[in-house]
This record gives structure tokens, C-alpha cells and sequence, in this order.
């Protein structure tokens, strides 16, 4: 297999269970605790897993929090029912997500963040600070790019993975946020349009349940039916086992 074809899906994965696993069940649902020394653990290991395209797990568990209170809503920050340019809707996604970190974010109605959006998230400013300043993506997206050039060995067309990987946290993001709006089927009626994108999912390590998700918000295994495999789940049993987080009852 081609190196950068290894380097592109080893990259999906290992960027992906930071954000599924730290920035998702545990910051912005709290599905269970940890220790402030495994969350700095958590921090640095999204920030090599993630590389250039590192997101805030204070700040996504913001967005992802005002998501589930205004799904399907003007309020939504990322709701293909009000935009279905899915460029547009990447960049509304950024912009959003660039104002609830500088403090300007207003929804529609003109109301800042609620102090409930905020309640018990993880943060360590001085390490985000570094990790989101823009010479440490430089930096990144020039390891990336030197890679590039190195395995690529004239073949050009391989230069077409590099813009996904620049972005690929909010890339993911915009995957679920997107499709599993869209495409899909539902175990349970809603009022918002969240359907489960994928039956057995193997590419968004069980994030794709997206309608189980929506009904279940604290349910740390996003399958419900007996092929819904979440393969994050046992992984969640493993920390819990090793007593490196702790899940809630």
C-alpha cells in the first residue's frame, strides 16, 4: 500500500477518536469522568492525533451542546435544513465556532452563550492557546506538505487527499453534520431530521448513529440495534477498567 494512502487513513482514525471519544462523549456529554491529569493527557493527545487541524474541546463542546438544544432550528450552528451548500455550511460551522471562542458569538435572538452551554467542560488555555495559533498549524500543515513531496514521488493526484487532511477534524464534523441530516434511516421519531448515516459503522467509529444519538444523548454506546456496532464503546469499557475514566450510571 502506498505511503500516503497509509499515512491518509491512519490519520481518519487516529484524528477521529480524540474528537469522538474526549471532545464529544466526554466534554460536551460528560458520559464520564476522568482525572485533570488524563484530561491533560486527552489535550496533548488530540493535539498529535489532530495535527494542523486540532480543534477546542471547551469550544466544541459549546457548539456541539448548542446543536443539540437548537437541532433543525435558525439557532442550529450547522443545520443543512437552513443551508444546504455544504461549503456554506462548513463556513457557517467555522464562523460559529471562531465566535464562541473570541467571546462574540450571538445567535439569532442576539443572546450570548448560556452559562449551561459552558457547565463542567474541560480547559487548559495556555496549551490551546498554543496548539490553535496559527505558526503551530503552519508548522503542521508543512510537516504534512513535506510529506507530501516526499512519498509522492511525481504522482501528483495523491497532492488531492492533502486539503482533507489540513482539515480534518472539522472535516468529520461536517460528515455527520451534513449527511446524517440528510441520508439515512431512523430508529426513533424525532422532531429534528438526525438519521444513523451509516447501518454498520466502520468509517465514523460510531458517530454515524446520529438519530440513536439525538434520543440518547448520555449513552456512551451510540449503537442501539443488534448491527450497530460502536467500536468506541469497548474501548470505553477498556478506560473503564483500567480505571482511567469512570463512567456514570
Amino acid at each position: 500500500m502506498h505511503p500516503i494512502l497509509v499515512f491518509f487513513i491512519l490519520h481518519w482514525y487516529l484524528s477521529l477518536l480524540p474528537q469522538t471519544l474526549f471532545m464529544h462523549r466526554y466534554a460536551a456529554h460528560q458520559m464520564f469522568t476522568m482525572s485533570r491529569r488524563w484530561e491533560k493527557f486527552f489535550f496533548v493527545f488530540s493535539f498529535i492525533m489532530m495535527g494542523p487541524s486540532y480543534l477546542s474541546a471547551y469550544i466544541y463542546g459549546i457548539l456541539h451542546r448548542l446543536h443539540h438544544e437548537n437541532s433543525d432550528t435558525e439557532n442550529d450552528p450547522h443545520s443543512p435544513k437552513y443551508e444546504m451548500n455544504p461549503f456554506r455550511l462548513m463556513w457557517k460551522t467555522r464562523t460559529v465556532y471562531r465566535t464562541i471562542g473570541n467571546g462574540t458569538y450571538k445567535d439569532n435572538d442576539g443572546n450570548a452563550v448560556e452559562g449551561k452551554f459552558k457547565k463542567n467542560l474541560p480547559e487548559w488555555k495556555s496549551f490551546e492557546n498554543f496548539a490553535t495559533h496559527p505558526l503551530t498549524r503552519i508548522t503542521w500543515a508543512l510537516l504534512y506538505i513535506g510529506f507530501y513531496f516526499l512519498f509522492a514521488s511525481g504522482d501528483w493526484a495523491w497532492f488531492l487527499l492533502l486539503p482533507i487532511q489540513l482539515v480534518m477534524g472539522p472535516f468529520h464534523g461536517f460528515i455527520i453534520n451534513y449527511f446524517a441530516h440528510l441520508v439515512g434511516y431512523r430508529n426513533y421519531d424525532m422532531e429534528n431530521t438526525s438519521r444513523n448515516f451509516l447501518p454498520v459503522d466502520i468509517l465514523m467509529l460510531g458517530e454515524s448513529y446520529h438519530n440513536n444519538h439525538h434520543k440518547l444523548l448520555s449513552r456512551p454506546n451510540f449503537g442501539v440495534r443488534w448491527f450497530e456496532i460502536d467500536p468506541i464503546y469497548p474501548i470505553i469499557k477498556i478506560l473503564h477498567w483500567l480505571k482511567i475514566i469512570r463512567l456514570k450510571k
